[in-house]
């Protein structure tokens, strides 16, 4: 009938029937789609149950990694081996476990098997909980496109180490032939042996069992051998024997077998040359172990993440249904698992599953599903789990409403991911984004002050040595006066004195840094410190019409403290000459006073003072290079930093006080205890004229192999010697000083050809005990004057010295 000759009953009735009929179609539609994601989630199940039964049944350790070699599981065995918690392995990068010598290769080895494959196979020893190693023989499979890796390994320290001692005891193979076979036995090794020209082949008992032949018949012939594996596996074994005969280099190699039965297998297979005593190769030995368990499990492996990367990209997401009439509400199996609830209990009613929920999540959740409810709008919120259980959980939760055929909201469903990890991650990251906001911000001001005190030192260091290499030019212009060659060699001298000055402190500052600065504790006077340093500094301070004064506080006898006395003298040169350097006029005072148990020193000067926020700057290195208003004053700005770790080493602290215009006062403490001890009364004075001419004609050996040095030297004690030797080498000068028994100084270079000046003192020593030995160093480090007395020098001089400093040893010794 056509449509236009129907009545409109009859269309309403048809219409109704295609209406039944498009629902119960739907309703198909829905439960079928239902009963396969039911299927899809229960198949996905059982694979995750599968794999974590494998995963946690395995008797090797099986771990999973992030891209970034990062433990994100560990299976129990890995646990029960390396005897760390879970805790303690989850989280922690892969390569912080191994051991310092195997890192780079293992990482090396990995990125080249990377790039040949998914599947990595290498060994590294692995650090155990009680701080010892296991060696372990890993095999992974790196999944490229999601970047996780899936790894398992098996302890063969053991296995290795016994197969080392095979290796090694070869040639002892017939003596101990017993325990050869135990070890076999014991590591599932067998080992072989070619005679290269009979083709002969010998077999251990363990060999036999491995290709499943009766071990009462005879080895079969190495033209049969290419039967016992598959023909790709004897290619390979076939090539690399042939090379080994022809190179000597060993081969190690994984084969697949044939067994007597026909069934697979796998073994590790090594070979090497065997020579007989004119070093020709005699035949060819290796050893071979059983691995097809290995392979087996590796293969698995591969094949349960091969088939768990379909379900890798599906989130662990549950999903739930409310019947809003009857308060009924289900749970699929993940949504327990996600809010921690057992799955034989009925899910909670809706005022009951709020309470899952932080106090700022409730109120959110429940406006959301009220609004859902009388709207049919959706929602997707990220609510925050209750912590009553003392765990932090965060979920994200999406509602859709489900409205009947009247267009009324009958229902609720939705979905609920557990984003712990992912809110865990955020706000650590904006933790990390914090803290490198401010590291940053340190390494960019350590940056810019190591650039200007680079800067400086350039300055500082080109100066003096344009001085240096300029007057040195001038000297030799042949219509110089006398006053005006000594004018530039006292130019020449002071910019000389400048430059070491420079280099000292950089050496002591680097020696700081890296912790090798050391402290030599001894007996110093205070007191003669002081009167030292003031005696060294008075005519310069003079020249400059500076007054100059010292304090000292304590009776000679009382002021000896227990210190380290060459970083006292250093400490306070350094503040003195800073006094010098930033005084124009006025008066510059220097001393100590006595604190309870403590001696506080002090550097007074009436210079141009200090700002106030510069005064705790002035102390740390590189600051002075980068200060825009220090004028223009030489030197490389690392003094105070110098004295400031000098008094921390000693035990003390260092501050200063000071007033723009006015001036500064430095002060440091340094321990003190009332120890009385006599006086000493051997103080070094300068030598006049008259004095030289009072010391007696010196037999005096130079051991010295820098040419300048010796010219230098040679000069200096000329007017007081009778006789100059000159020796080049350590041994040079220990045979000069037994053919010479009358020398009377031995001026030792520690660094020498043959033999050091240390052991050259020490063999002097056997055969003169009389004779005044000085050592000479250019290297000036701390713990160089402990040693050359203990070799036997009697005194030790640093290079440069002048000839002011070789008197006073004349002085010390032959006055």
């Amino acid at each position: 009938m056509d449509i236009q000759n129907k009545t409109k009953n009859e269309l309403i009735r048809e219409l109704k029937e295609l209406l039944q009929e498009n629902n119960s179609l739907k309703k198909q539609k829905e439960k079928r789609e239902a009963e396969l994601i039911e299927a899809k989630e229960k198949a996905e199940e059982k694979e995750r149950e599968q794999f974590f039964s494998f995963f946690n049944l395995s008797p090797d350790i099986m771990v999973i990694a992030d891209p970034n070699g990062t433990f994100t599981a560990v299976n129990p065995a890995a646990t029960k081996l390396l005897g760390y918690s879970e805790e303690e392995l989850i989280s922690k990068p892969f390569i912080d476990f191994v051991h310092p010598d195997d890192k780079q290769i293992t990482l090396d080895e990995m990125a080249r098997q990377i790039n040949i494959g998914s599947t990595l196979n290498f060994e590294n020893r692995y650090l155990n909980k009680n701080d010892s190693y296991v060696l372990l023989s890993w095999c992974a499979y790196f999944n490229k496109v999601a970047g996780i890796t899936y790894a398992t390994a098996r302890d063969v320290t053991r296995e290795r180490a016994i197969e080392i001692e095979l290796i090694k005891s070869k040639e002892k193979a017939e003596r101990n032939e017993i325990e050869l076979k135990n070890a076999q036995q014991i590591t599932h090794i067998g080992s072989w042996y070619l005679d290269i020209k009979t083709n002969e082949v010998v077999w251990t008992e363990e060999l036999y069992k491995m290709y499943g032949f009766d071990p009462l018949l005879p080895v079969p012939p190495y033209t049969e051998h290419q039967k016992l594996f598959t023909a790709e596996s004897w290619e390979i074994l076939s090539t690399s024997l042939a090379n080994t005969r022809e190179t000597g280099i060993p081969y190690e190699l994984e084969l697949q077998t044939v067994k007597e039965d026909g069934s697979n297998g796998w073994l590790w297979a090594r070979g090497e040359t065997v020579l007989d005593k004119n070093n020709k190769i005699m035949g060819l030995w290796g050893a071979a172990q059983d691995i097809t368990e290995r392979k087996i499990n590796e293969q698995n492996l591969i094949k349960i993440v091969k088939d768990l990367q379909e379900s890798q990209h599906l989130a662990k997401i549950g999903s739930w249904d409310w019947d809003i009439k009857s308060d009924i509400i289900t749970w699929s199996e993940e949504l327990y698992k996600i809010f921690g609830v057992e799955n034989n209990q009925d899910p909670p009613g809706y005022e009951d599953h709020l309470k899952i929920y932080a106090p700022e999540s409730i109120e959110r959740l429940d406006k959301a599903v009220k609004n859902t409810i009388q709207t049919g709008d959706p929602f997707e919120l990220d609510l925050k789990k209750s912590e009553k259980n003392g765990t932090i959980g965060w979920v994200s939760s999406r509602c859709l409403p489900t409205i009947n055929i009247n267009g009324e909201i009958i229902s609720l469903h939705g979905t609920v991911q557990d984003i712990t990890e992912r809110k865990l991650a955020e706000k650590l990251l904006n933790v990390k984004n914090e803290e490198l906001l401010v590291a940053k911000e340190k390494a960019e001001e350590s940056d810019r002050l190591k650039s200007a005190f680079l800067a400086n030192m350039s300055h500082e260091i080109r100066t003096p040595m344009n001085g240096i290499l300029g007057f040195a030019e001038v000297l030799k212009e042949p219509d110089l006066t006398s006053d005006q060659q000594r004018e530039y060699l006292e130019i020449i001298e002071k910019s000389g004195a400048r430059m070491l000055n420079i280099i000292n402190d950089i050496v002591d500052i680097s020696k700081i840094e890296s912790g090798q600065m050391k402290t030599s504790i001894t007996e110093t006077n205070v007191n003669e410190q002081i009167e030292f340093i003031y005696t060294f500094f008075e005519p310069e301070i003079e020249q400059k019409g500076i007054r100059l004064s010292m304090k000292k506080s304590l009776p000679s006898a009382e002021a000896i403290i227990s210190t380290d006395r060459e970083k006292l003298y250093a400490i306070l040169t350094n503040l003195v000459k800073n006094a010098i350097k930033y005084t124009n006029e006025g008066s510059i005072e220097f001393g100590y006073s006595v604190k309870q148990a403590e001696l506080e020193f002090f550097v007074k000067d009436t210079g141009i003072g200090i700002r106030t926020d510069r005064q705790e700057a002035i102390f740390e290195r590189f600051i002075q290079a980068e200060m825009v208003d220090k004028l223009a004053r030489q030197g490389a700005g690392l003094g105070l930093a110098i004295s400031k770790a000098y008094v921390e080493m000693l035990g003390g602290k260092i501050w200063v006080e000071s007033v723009e215009v006015q001036g500064s006062t430095f002060y440091f403490t340094l321990p003190y205890k009332i120890e009385p001890k006599e006086e000493n009364d051997t103080k070094i004075q300068i030598l006049t004229p008259e004095d030289e001419n009072q010391i007696k004609k010196l037999k005096i050996l130079i051991a010295e192999d820098d040419e300048t040095s010796i010219k230098l030297i040679t000069i200096g004690v000329g007017k007081f010697s009778s006789e100059i030797i000159i020796a080049k080498t350590g041994n040079e000068a220990v045979e000069t000083c037994r053919r010479n028994p009358d020398i009377d100084l031995v001026l030792m270079d520690i660094q020498m050809p043959e033999m050091d000046g240390y052991e050259a003192a020490w063999q002097i020593r056997k055969f003169n005990e009389k004779v005044i030995i000085v050592a000479q160093t250019a290297y000036a480090l701390g713990g160089d004057r402990e040693k050359a007395l203990a070799s036997g020098c009697t005194d030790y001089i640093s290079k440069p010295f002048n000839r002011a400093v070789l008197l006073s040893i004349v002085q010390k010794y032959f006055i």
